[in-house]
């Protein structure tokens, strides 16, 4: 087996099981974002295939402006601390995406949508976190993109999107939308 090939296997493994334990929690842990009767049945969420080429190493630049005002699902709206801006070289063309900051420090997650929004994953968009490293490098893996709380009850207030975060094509990768279990 090749290097680039075990590379493959290690990177499928380790997102496998984040998916397992995703799924643990959502299915199990008393803070799941889902109702008890959904919780019962719950076979486990949806994914798209994981696709290494939306794994992207990149670095970030700083915030154009300190704060971004954003919708929220709930129709509020609120002024979110930017942490910086990433271009993701995307097969369709490089991309300029906002980052928003996380609850601790270090943190950061950018709110997207993108061409499956609506029909194959959360209307709503999705969100995918920045891994920030301590050479100022990110890493930006689409496949962990997952959906906001508030597409599991409508009840919590989502940040939305801000525009320049709407992608013309599909990020088919992280998770679908989700269909409660009948």
């Amino acid at each position: 087996m090749s290097v680039n090939e075990e590379q493959k296997r290690v990177y499928r493994n380790e997102a496998e099981q984040w998916r397992a334990e995703r799924d643990q929690f959502f299915g199990e842990h008393y803070a799941s974002p889902l109702s008890d009767d959904v919780m019962a049945v719950f076979p486990g969420l949806s994914y798209f295939d994981i696709d290494e080429r939306l794994v992207f190493r990149v670095v970030m630049k700083g915030p154009p402006e300190p704060t971004i005002g954003i919708d929220a699902s709930t129709g509020s709206y609120s002024e979110y601390p930017i942490a910086g801006v990433i271009d993701v070289p995307f097969a369709e063309g490089v991309v300029s995406l906002v980052a928003l900051r996380g609850e601790e420090d270090g943190e950061a997650f950018i709110p997207f949508r993108d061409a499956t929004s609506g029909d194959q994953s959360y209307g709503a968009g999705r969100y995918v976190s920045v891994e920030i490293g301590s050479d100022g490098t990110c890493v930006v893996d689409f496949n962990r993109a997952i959906n906001p709380y508030c597409a599991y009850d409508p009840d919590f207030s989502c940040p939305l999107p801000p525009r320049q975060n709407w992608l013309d094509h599909p990020i088919a990768a992280g998770e679908r939308d989700f269909v409660p279990p009948a």
